[in-house]
């Protein structure tokens, strides 16, 4: 099979986009690890899949394979990547698209100055569709009081006021021993957000695969190690599932900061946070709860080619 291909990259996750708008393309688990390996393939972090969508309303669809060659349900530096290449090929006039993936809606707005804003829609806190086993952990809980508090948290006195904080949850190795406090969500993927005192230094290679394919999460998990700054900035380092350290994770990005918010440490008016990742700066933000997230930043044409599988 010839395909045609763009090589792209936001904040330096970097991705293979495949035009399959003009005929059907099905990618094997095989193909999608060839097309991302770094030295017999072209080299990315996921493969993007622009489609048509049967969705009225809806203008693409839009599908995400990890270097893994498994499908995932959500990838925003590559939705801003998304919004460039469809807009640069011809496929819309519009700068304000959107676009579904496997389990989720997303509106991307090209901006004047080029940037791609992606609304991220809302985090989801419930255990059960992050995926996250909680059965026989006990949660240690930091930050302000939270409007929109899981249920599944524990009880506060007074029946009707919200709870307090979020939940740190103890995450331990198959060996007993304690790899640290992690806050849990999912922006359609599923995160584990660690503050670490100093992110250059984080033990990302060797704890983040620990967390990825702890046993609590059974769809695997993106293990994000955020460093706070201020209330508006931090440095992160995200272990993406499948994929490995990345240079930059969209949904990591997102995830940090409404963890950051709910456990207190990030939030100052207006919930706008500049998030530097290794490969560039992503502005998120949060501007209330029960909001949706919003996130800022690049997207840029690197290269294209053809390429046999």
């Amino acid at each position: 099979m010839q395909l045609h291909f763009t090589k792209m990259q936001g904040a330096g996750n970097d991705f293979v986009v495949l035009d399959g708008t003009r005929s059907p393309l099905e990618l094997s688990a095989a193909q999608a690890q060839r097309l991302a390996d770094r030295r017999f393939g072209i080299g990315a972090d996921q493969i993007l899949v622009v489609e048509k969508s049967a969705t009225p309303g809806v203008d693409f669809r839009y599908r995400i394979f990890n270097s893994s060659g498994d499908e995932v349900e959500h990838c925003g530096n590559g939705a801003r990547c998304f919004v460039r290449y469809v807009h640069a090929r011809g496929l819309t006039d519009r700068r304000r698209i959107k676009v579904e993936t496997v389990n989720n809606l997303l509106e991307l707005v090209l901006e004047e100055d080029g940037q791609v804003t992606v609304d991220m829609n809302r985090p989801i806190f419930e255990h059960a569709r992050i995926p996250f086993d909680a059965a026989g952990l006990v949660p240690r809980r930091e930050g302000p009081a939270f409007a929109g508090a899981s249920s599944e948290a524990p009880a506060f006195a007074g029946a009707s006021a919200p709870a307090p904080g979020f939940e740190l949850w103890p995450l331990a190795a198959d060996d007993g021993r304690a790899l640290g406090e992690v806050a849990v969500l999912s922006m359609g993927n599923p995160h584990a957000v660690m503050r670490v005192a100093d992110v250059a230094a984080a033990p990302v290679a060797t704890l983040g695969p620990l967390i990825e394919r702890h046993a609590r999460f059974p769809r695997r998990v993106n293990a994000g190690f955020v460093q706070v700054l201020s209330p508006t900035e931090v440095n992160l380092r995200v272990y993406e599932r499948g994929a490995g350290e990345t240079l930059a994770c969209g949904t990591g990005a997102c995830a940090a900061v409404v963890a950051g918010i709910r456990l207190g440490w990030l939030g100052a008016h207006p919930r706008r946070v500049l998030v530097h990742a290794r490969g560039g700066d992503l502005t998120i933000e949060w501007p209330a709860d029960g909001a949706t997230v919003r996130m800022t930043g690049p997207a840029e044409f690197v290269f294209e080619g053809e390429i046999t599988l």
